[in-house]
């Protein structure tokens, strides 16, 4: 189950990921928050020695790009644990549960 976006504060960026993304993936820490703002998709990606509970999200920002971001929740705040541009299947596959 996808977590409840109207009860979380913000967003928890430490120094891992707040250089990661747009270092490697040329996506900024900004770009990333505006795609829960934007009418995501949000898919389960939990594995087993994840540890906690853990999301996909399959969105654009204002850009125009489509993100995949891997987020998971502590406390009342978003964790981006990862952000880059999604595939092209991804993209495919997110237009294709957008029209439904």
């Amino acid at each position: 189950m996808a977590p409840n976006f109207s009860a979380l504060t913000g967003f928890e960026w430490d120094a891992g990921n707040t250089d990661k993304n747009p270092g490697k993936h040329q996506i900024g820490n900004a770009e990333v928050e505006e795609v829960f703002f934007r009418r995501p998709v949000v898919l389960p990606a939990t594995r087993a020695e994840d540890g906690e509970p853990r999301w996909f999200v399959f969105g654009h920002s204002e850009a125009g790009r489509v993100l995949r971001i891997v987020f998971t929740v502590r406390g009342s705040k978003i964790r981006v644990i990862s952000a880059r541009p999604a595939s092209r299947k991804e993209r495919t596959d997110y237009e294709k549960i957008r029209e439904t």
